[in-house]
């Protein structure tokens, strides 16, 4: 009996060896990777890659709006020289009661480029061109929409048989020739009348005048104002007879 304990002792003590860990466990901690060190971790769809160059992508600002120009159709009847938008009605020829004077193929214009005329204008359609091509690049760009825009000249003259200035013994004037005409203010949408006379040294309007002024050296072959003599203190005279080039004063 002593004997068979002996041995269930020995096995046991056997088995308890043999259960025994082979080495024992490092109690201290495992160290981690430092975030540096963990490289990331990217997944690129096609999705992702637009909105990520949308993102980059620098945001258009909106052009601002800029006003259509109405181009202004006018009709052929009712119009003068060719030009549409020359409104008026051709005459008979005008004989001249003085030597120098008469017109072959007079119009009478009452409209030109959408600008009415204070009175009927009786010239030939060069001087009547000349003025279409004044309003179209000289006046309206100067005035612009200054109190809405331009809507009529005021004319002083156009066809009269006489002499410059009104001067007896004096040469015909162009006027007596239908090639001139006479501008003596300007009126705007508002109401505004800014004459030549009261305009040309207005420290408000004395600019445009003059502006106007200068828009006709070219269309027309001679233009004279304020300062050129008493005779034109109230009124800008426009007239076709090219000599040798423009003559502006």
């Amino acid at each position: 009996m002593r004997r068979r304990a002996a041995i269930c002792a020995l096995a046991l003590s056997a088995l308890s060896l043999s259960a025994a860990p082979i080495f024992a466990l490092d109690s201290s901690p495992i160290p981690l990777p430092r975030p540096s060190t963990i490289a990331p971790v990217s997944v690129v769809t096609s999705e992702t890659s637009a909105v990520a160059t949308a993102l980059a992508s620098p945001v258009p600002k909106p052009r601002p709006k800029v006003p259509a120009v109405t181009q202004v159709r006018y009709p052929r009847k009712g119009s003068v020289c060719g030009v549409n938008a020359i409104r008026g009605q051709s005459l008979k020829p005008i004989p001249g009661r003085i030597s120098g004077c008469g017109l072959k193929e007079p119009v009478q214009i009452t409209e030109v480029a959408g600008v009415t005329l204070s009175t009927p204008a009786v010239v030939d359609c060069t001087t009547a061109k000349a003025l279409h091509s004044w309003i179209e690049k000289g006046v309206k760009p100067s005035v612009g929409r200054l109190g809405g825009g331009l809507v009529q000249l005021d004319v002083a003259a156009s066809y009269a048989c006489r002499p410059r200035n009104n001067q007896a013994g004096g040469k015909i004037s162009e006027h007596g020739r239908g090639r001139a005409i006479d501008i003596s203010a300007v009126r705007l949408k508002n109401g505004t009348h800014i004459s030549v006379l009261n305009g040309w040294n207005d420290p408000l309007h004395g600019a445009l005048m003059r502006k106007l002024h200068r828009a006709g050296c070219g269309p027309f072959g001679t233009v004279l104002g304020p300062e050129s003599d008493v005779y034109h203190r109230d009124h800008f005279h426009f007239d076709t007879a090219y000599r040798s080039g423009s003559y502006c004063r």
